[in-house]
This record gives C-alpha cells, sequence and structure tokens, in this order.
C-alpha cells in the first residue's frame, strides 16, 4: 500500500517515526512495522493488537518511550482497581486497553477522538 507509511523505532529517541527508505536496485529496505512495534512494546509491558498497530500507522502517530512507559504506568493502575477494558489517556492520545492482557485494542490522536463516544469500556485513566 504505497499510500501508508510504516514507522520503525529510532534507536538514538526511542521515539516510533516514519523510516527513512533507501531503494536499491529497486527495492525498498524497511523492516516490518508490526514487528518492530511488538519489539518496542513488549519492552515496555502492554502490546498492541494488529488492529492498534495499523491504527497508529494509518494515522501518523507518534508513540515516544515515555508514552509507552505512561501507557504502561496508566494500564497497571487500571488493573489494581479491577478494570478490564480502559481508555487510557496520555496527553493528545488516546488508547483503549484489555487490561487483563495489556493489550491496546485501538489507538487514536487528538484529531481522531474529538466528537468519538468511547464505549464497552469500564474505566479511564489520565496518565
Amino acid at each position: 500500500m504505497s499510500g501508508m507509511t510504516e514507522r520503525v523505532q529510532s534507536l538514538r529517541t526511542g521515539v516510533l517515526q516514519a523510516p527513512q527508505r533507501t531503494e536499491r536496485a529497486g527495492e525498498t529496505a524497511v523492516a516490518p512495522f508490526a514487528e518492530q512495534l511488538r519489539q518496542a512494546l513488549d519492552k515496555a509491558g502492554v502490546h498492541f493488537s494488529k488492529h492498534a498497530a495499523r491504527r497508529i500507522e494509518r494515522r501518523e502517530i507518534t508513540v515516544s518511550g515515555e508514552t509507552l512507559e505512561r501507557l504502561s504506568r496508566g494500564t497497571a493502575a487500571a488493573a489494581e482497581k479491577g478494570a478490564r477494558a480502559s481508555l487510557v489517556l496520555v496527553d493528545d492520545l488516546a488508547f483503549i486497553v484489555n487490561v487483563p492482557t495489556r493489550t491496546v485494542v485501538t489507538a487514536m490522536g487528538e484529531a481522531h477522538r474529538r466528537g468519538n463516544v468511547f464505549t464497552n469500556i469500564d474505566s479511564a485513566v489520565l496518565a
């Protein structure tokens, strides 16, 4: 899908961002987004579903190491209170998290969450 921007983790900044594409003999060398995201999030204690990973990619959301840490802490706080499905807000980002599995099921930035109604959640965390 040529119009979609893939994101990779920058080793220097710990931020997921658009990769630098290099073309050699007609090939584009970019690590698969899902694998890069999975590796970064495994370290953070939360995991992203395929749906959430696609949303981050399509909406060009930048997720920093600090954001991942706050998301993980927010998820842990929700778990302590017995939450099962939580809206975790980190600055201008919103994440819906399946708390028992620590899996982010969807993500959106400020532009996409305006006017939305969040359903099927039992808690909200300001992380």
